[in-house]
């Protein structure tokens, strides 16, 4: 049992519980700014979310640079982008389960001249099974957190210095799987039975914890750091598992999903209206602000994470 079992237990609240379902519901604020000449980065951009995300951006006069892990699809994005919207879509290939690209990739953002006006972490992955990158990390631990972490870090000191960014996560309400919290004993899933659910829950618990950590270290910089959830659309996600989970999801899932649009939408009100442009360290449902759970909220164990972090990322000799 985790040892906050206790203390999560006294804090949670129905109310909290409700106001989320009745969120999920609702439909974003939409955004009718436009975004001329400014640098949106967008992981994961090929597909999906990060597809809709970025045609939403251009549309309004941004120009993007995604980081995405297939070069075919990332220059087929970039010659429709340009085409359609007459805005400048460049590309960074990583795959963001390696160490090593993840790190190229964030050095390459934190040494471009132009601002990051918007930078989204979007990329992810949903596995039935464990599965462990060639770093031996735990794979969805790895793409939803730890490269969102990596990159966010390297870049600390340039968007400090432009004095304005927004960072969103494309988080989700899937962290309120790890009800009690994340076991940083157990990052990889060796000491409990793996399930999709409860791994994905905890790599989105961990984007929010780690949010809270970045809030303060942006705080009076001007940048904004916030996380999502992108409203229960349907995507691609989990296509990497076996026969029956796609047959399943094509079959029953994906039947009672919205389309993906309403999550770029949010991305573009979150990026761009003025309405949350002096807000930070949040967690909103599309659009709409909530309190998180308890274990979302833990600034103990977010300081815990953050030094595991630099740990297991090696980046501790650079804090």
């Amino acid at each position: 049992m985790n040892k906050k079992f206790f203390k999560y237990f006294r804090e949670y609240r129905w109310s909290n519980v409700f106001a989320m379902i009745k969120n999920n519901h609702r439909d974003p604020e939409k955004c009718t700014d436009r975004f001329d000449n400014k640098l949106v980065v967008i992981t994961g951009a090929t597909s999906g979310i990060g597809y809709l995300t970025a045609k939403k951006y251009a549309s309004g006069g941004a120009d993007l640079l995604c980081i995405n892990r297939n070069p075919g699809k990332s220059k087929a994005l970039k010659e429709e982008i340009e085409k359609e919207y007459g805005v400048n879509c460049d590309y960074i290939i990583a795959d963001l389960s390696r160490l090593d690209d993840i790190y190229n990739a964030g050095q390459k953002l934190a040494g471009i001249k132009d601002n990051i006006d918007v930078l989204i972490h979007n990329a992810g992955i949903y596995l039935t099974k464990r599965a462990l990158t060639e770093d031996k990390l735990e794979k969805s631990f790895v793409i939803h957190y730890l490269s969102s972490f990596i990159i966010n870090f390297l870049l600390v000191d340039k968007l400090k210095a432009q004095e304005k960014a927004r960072i969103i996560y494309v988080s989700s309400e899937a962290y309120r799987f790890a009800a009690w919290g994340l076991r940083l004993d157990d990052l990889n899933w060796e000491k409990r039975r793996y399930t999709g659910l409860k791994s994905y829950g905890s790599a989105k618990l961990a984007q929010v914890l780690s949010m809270l950590v970045f809030d303060e270290h942006f705080h009076d910089s001007g940048v904004k750091i916030n996380a999502m959830h992108p409203g229960a659309v349907k995507t691609d996600t989990g296509k990497d598992n076996g026969r029956f989970y796609r047959w399943f999801k094509r079959n029953f899932l994906d039947r009672s999903l919205r389309p993906a649009g309403i999550s770029a939408e949010a991305l573009y009100y979150l990026g761009v209206s003025d309405d949350v442009k002096s807000v930070s360290g949040k967690f909103f449902n599309l659009t709409t602000e909530e309190e998180p759970a308890p274990p979302a909220l833990d600034r103990e164990v977010a300081d815990e994470l953050w030094q595991k972090s630099l740990e297991i990322s090696g980046l501790i000799n650079e804090n």
